[in-house]
């Protein structure tokens, strides 16, 4: 006989990959809390499928001061949090062609003032990749503050949290609808209905379709699909301590992964929400595209998978209560960058959600909150 759960608290959170696991772990001390999945376990789409590097230097400003104010958290975790480290060194190398070095470095001059990143010429950027065919690249941006982030430690430190505060996950709860009568929000799942005056979209790629059902505004989240592939690694070079190498433009990266190379062609292809697989086509752009770049005779393909970026139109996250569905708060909109700054997000979002001042580690980092408020979506249209 299946265990009595709760169907009633004071916070419900929808979707259990790393927004939701992070938010809901940070609000259980506080107040009773149901975390809703749609999946048969947490972290099946986006979170599971991160390549996840922390990169201080990556993604729009809001995310910079965040990822910034998470490295304390990744550094030193809480205790019983995890048994593994969160970090592993993976400095990150943005290099550019001729016709590339304005955009370098209009990113130096961004991203100098924040973190301590280094301008190199063409010699000393074979030095840092010597993968890189000679002549592909002219300069680069090296920012040794880069690591690589164990996903599934972080990810499942949270659920661990959450669970020891004696909180309540449902597993294969699809949302279907949202109604509010009074003060009270009714969540409608494929398990049964659940019942709080706050309601937490944290839903990824399904964020947009949950506000609807509220009948919260529409931010304008766009799904985009993202290609990755693993290729067998370099016959005489050690690469594992070599830095994740991306076009300035974003075009492609590569990076080493256990004993093998991740390469995605940083495709941003629009889509609706699904559980998205890669086309052949992007995998092609992909292997010509590193093919061009690098040194590299890539024939056979050992796997491949794609993820949703969800992004609005600034490419900033979305965190903060409706405009015009009280009770109703948005945590949403990370793109690519929600594994690497998770944890300032969770503190963010959590004290948000209470009506809390925002916490001084993250106020440190010039982190400012209106960046990200839905309302910020409405004054720009």
């Amino acid at each position: 006989m299946e265990e009595t759960r709760p169907t009633s608290a004071e916070i419900i959170v929808i979707g259990a990959g790393i927004a939701g696991a992070s938010v809901a772990a940070e609000l259980a001390p506080h107040a009773s809390v149901i975390l809703l999945e749609q999946e048969s376990q947490p972290g099946y789409h986006s979170t599971g499928r991160s390549a996840a590097v922390f990169a201080p230097s990556y993604g729009p400003t809001p995310i910079r001061d965040l990822t910034r104010a998470s490295r304390a958290f990744y550094e030193a975790p809480p205790a019983g949090f995890t048994d593994h480290a969160l970090f592993g060194p993976r400095p990150i190398l943005m290099i550019a062609r001729d016709d590339q070095l304005g955009a370098l470095d209009e990113l130096i001059d961004l991203i100098s003032p924040e973190t301590d990143v280094k301008r190199l010429d063409a010699s000393a950027l074979t030095e840092a990749q010597p993968l890189l065919r000679p002549g592909y690249a002219s300069a680069a941006m090296l920012d040794m503050a880069g690591q690589d982030i164990d996903v599934h430690a972080l990810h499942h430190g949270y659920l661990r949290a959450f669970k020891a505060a004696q909180q309540t996950l449902v597993n294969g709860a699809a949302v279907t609808g949202l109604s509010k009568s009074g003060d009270t929000w009714t969540v409608e799942t494929s398990k049964g209905a659940f019942t709080a005056p706050i309601v937490v979209n944290a839903a990824g790629a399904w964020a947009g379709e949950v506000g609807a059902l509220a009948g919260a505004e529409a931010i304008g989240l766009t799904p985009k699909r993202r290609t990755a592939v693993t290729v067998a690694d370099h016959a005489t070079f050690e690469t594992a301590h070599l830095p994740i190498t991306i076009d300035v433009e974003e075009n492609f990266y590569l990076k080493p992964d256990a004993g093998r190379l991740l390469i995605s062609p940083a495709d941003e292809t629009p889509v609706a929400p699904c559980d998205v697989q890669p086309e052949e086509l992007d995998v092609a752009i992909c292997v010509d595209r590193i093919m061009t770049a690098f040194d590299l005779d890539i024939r056979r393909i050992e796997s491949k998978w794609a993820g949703l970026r969800s992004f609005v139109a600034d490419k900033a996250p979305v965190v903060g209560y409706s405009d015009v569905q009280p009770g109703f708060f948005w945590l949403a909109g990370q793109g690519g960058y929600g594994i690497q700054s998770a944890p300032a997000m969770a503190k963010f979002a959590a004290s948000a959600v209470l009506g809390r001042p925002l916490p001084p580690s993250i106020a440190d980092e010039g982190f400012d909150p209106i960046s990200v408020r839905p309302s910020r979506l409405r004054a720009a249209a």
